[in-house]
């Protein structure tokens, strides 16, 4: 037998690799694996169905969105970040659109704010229902998948409405909105917001105390709070270990210091504990939503974007009427608006945790320099270290509690 050494995840020891009566060989999980979606590799080292050690490949979908993004105007970015996490892009959208109004110092309406609020979480709610329904069927559980599947088209459905896209959504502009909600997308939200409730317990019936989910999930992959932190988690694999950082509630944005909701956090950090964070988070984004309808009603209806406009791009009707608008739009495209020569940093909770744009501006009509702070590969760097002393049967649950989205992976 080799010798037991430390690791991460307690109670899952690990053999080490230099005893002689070992006989260890490697494995490829992934990229062509159903669970790395094709574009992440782990070299592991296996002793029978147990992880000895294991290196993390990446980059296999590298586009380099950052440089990209360098060579366009600030306006036509906004379908790069789509394409970063795609299961809740408009949170992408708001981000990047925030990052610049900060960079501009473009003071928001209320109204716009609440909008963006109502969109943000909706994203989040869909991805914490991909992220937990795939977890249910790669612990051999599709039902729990099905029941959720129509609230997440419900949800695609309200993005057609509000901007015409469903999936990469390119949702919003700088400065605001391209056009209103109208009276059929909020009607739409309402009936989401009623009947979701109901449909989430359901699928908490099928799991959350389900014997053989809980075999499954309940201990694996369990972390620290201060092994979490010195990896610079962040989201809800970081509060499930219990650290309480959530950046809407810590450095609050778009109003949301004007609501009121809790931030659930877990006790174990294992896989069982993420899939329970992020339920609660589905239900306290159903709170947040009810809040800003409330809020909206009391606004003037015909707002949707600030009065800016050397920055926001006047509807094509006034273009091709009004003389005014043809010169603003003119001078956005052309980039003949001058910006600030500085640098500028934004933070939003996205799906998976701290999604950050760090911005340098010279003054010209592109970014200077830009770098997306991409969650899950913040996130990922962990995953090769707390798969040691795993069963690979755990190692692909451990992947799935990640939530890792290849697009925010590689950007």
């Amino acid at each position: 037998m080799g010798k037991f050494i430390t690791e991460i995840t307690p109670n899952r020891p690990v053999f080490t690799d230099d005893d002689p009566q070992i006989e260890l060989h490697t494995l490829n999980l992934g990229p062509t694996h159903p669970a790395t979606h094709g574009v992440f590799q782990n070299v592991l080292q296996m002793d029978g169905e147990r992880i000895v050690s294991g290196v993390s490949t990446i980059g296999y979908i590298h586009r380099a969105f950052e440089k990209i993004a360098e060579h366009r105007p600030f306006y036509q970015i906004t379908p790069l970040t789509d394409r970063l996490n795609y299961c809740s892009s408009p949170i992408n959208n708001m981000g990047w659109h925030m990052t610049v109004e900060k960079l501009l110092d473009i003071k928001m309406p209320k109204r716009v704010d609440y909008m963006r609020v109502i969109v943000m979480e909706l994203s989040r709610i869909s991805d914490h229902i991909i992220c937990n329904g795939i977890l249910g069927v790669d612990t051999g559980a599709f039902s729990g998948f099905l029941y959720l599947m129509e609230k997440r088209e419900e949800i695609y459905e309200i993005y057609e409405e509000i901007c015409g896209a469903r999936l990469t959504t390119n949702i919003g502009r700088i400065g605001g909105f391209e056009r209103n909600f109208n009276d059929i997308a909020f009607d739409k939200i309402r009936k989401f917001v009623k009947s979701f409730p109901p449909v989430l317990e359901e699928f908490e019936t099928l799991f959350n105390r389900n014997r053989i989910f809980i075999e499954r999930t309940s201990g694996v992959a369990a972390v620290d709070p201060e092994t979490a932190l010195s990896y610079s988690w962040s989201g809800p694999i970081l509060r499930a270990t219990g650290v309480d950082y959530d950046v809407r509630a810590n450095e609050p944005y778009s109003s949301y210091e004007d609501f009121d909701f809790e931030i659930p956090v877990g006790t174990t950090g294992d896989v069982y504990d993420r899939f329970l964070v992020r339920n609660e988070e589905m239900k306290q984004s159903i709170r947040i939503i009810e809040q800003a309808l409330e809020k909206i009603a009391k606004e003037p209806k015909d707002i949707f974007h600030a009065d800016v406009p050397d920055f926001y791009l006047p509807p094509k009707e006034q273009v091709y009427n009004n003389m005014e608008a043809l010169i603003y739009h003119f001078k956005i495209v052309m980039g003949e608006v001058e910006t600030p020569k500085t640098e500028v940093y934004h933070a939003v909770e996205g799906g998976n945790g701290e999604l950050g744009f760090y911005l340098i501006n010279d003054g010209g009509r592109t970014p200077y320099r830009l770098h997306f702070r991409r969650p899950s590969f913040i996130n990922y760097q962990m995953y090769a270290p707390m798969s040691r002393g795993m069963q690979l049967a755990d190692a692909i649950i451990n992947m799935s509690s990640l939530n890792v989205i290849a697009g925010e992976l590689d950007a």
